[in-house]
């Protein structure tokens, strides 16, 4: 394992799979600017090597995310706090916008910021106990570091807004029943059942998982003429490789492809 920055992140890195972690074990992972900083740097480097398919997000210890470290959230509003408002954003953003898809396992809790943590990545395995909702308005404000925008997009306005008005944990399978879990499993499973998902996607083309990933997340926010338009374009831009080529004649041939991401 490979410490990031401040070491309050650190990635592990496999053959195609990165294991991405939150390094605060002693704090149940809660998150501060350093780490933040981390998560940032950790996503930006998985996000530039060329040989990784896809990437896990996890928790170091037992519980993935505690949420915001409470003494910073108590004192942001100090004019003299010198913290960075933007930050938690810029971490979604990052995470939203790295190119592999990212599979975050959701072990013992995940309340308030680290709920929103989980929405921007691709899938999210989640165990059964797991403590899992958005309990800002229980704290005098509400989610916005994309609560309110990107969980409407997963589960519809309606059932958005009952998660985020009541403050309430959302059962974990009620989670996958509306299509916010994509599993829910035993506790002591979730890590290693969310490697293994990755290592599932990780079987499949590169260029492929990546120009899909961007296709998908245009299309709820994309009118459909556009839409389309792009997505043609993204395809077109794998056409002439070694992968599109060499899934095909594995296909034909009986055999696994050997894509290399070019």
């Amino acid at each position: 394992m490979e410490s990031v920055g401040s070491g309050l992140a650190a990635i592990d890195w496999h053959d195609d799979r990165a294991d991405v972690y939150l390094s605060r074990p002693d704090k149940r992972n809660a998150m501060t600017v350093p780490l933040m900083d981390d998560l940032i740097t950790a996503f930006e480097r998985v996000d530039a090597d060329e040989d990784i398919r896809a990437a896990t997000l996890l928790g170091e210890g037992p519980v993935f995310c505690a949420g915001m470290d409470l003494e910073m959230m108590r004192d942001r509003v100090e004019p003299d706090a010198g913290i960075d408002r933007n930050k938690f954003p810029e971490v979604l953003e990052t995470i939203e916008e790295t190119r592999q898809p990212v599979v975050v396992g959701i072990k013992r809790a995940a309340p308030a910021g680290a709920f929103e943590l989980t929405l921007p990545c691709d899938f999210r395995i989640i165990g059964r106990n797991a403590k899992y909702g958005l309990l800002e308005v229980q704290l005098g404000t509400f989610p916005h570091a994309g609560g309110t925008q990107r969980l409407p997009r997963l589960v519809g306005l309606s059932k958005a807004k009952e998660i985020v008005l009541t403050g309430e944990f959302v059962d974990p399978e009620e989670a996958a029943d509306i299509g916010l879990a994509h599993e829910v499993v035993d506790t002591d499973d979730v890590d290693e059942r969310a490697k293994a998902f990755a290592d599932k996607l990780c079987e499949n083309a590169p260029l492929g998982l990546r120009n899909a990933k961007k296709a998908l997340n245009a299309a709820l926010e994309t009118p459909l003429e556009q839409g389309l338009a792009y997505e043609r374009q993204l395809a077109y831009e794998i056409d002439d490789t070694h992968d599109y080529r060499e899934g095909f004649e594995a296909r034909l041939e009986g055999r696994e492809p050997e894509f290399r991401g070019e």
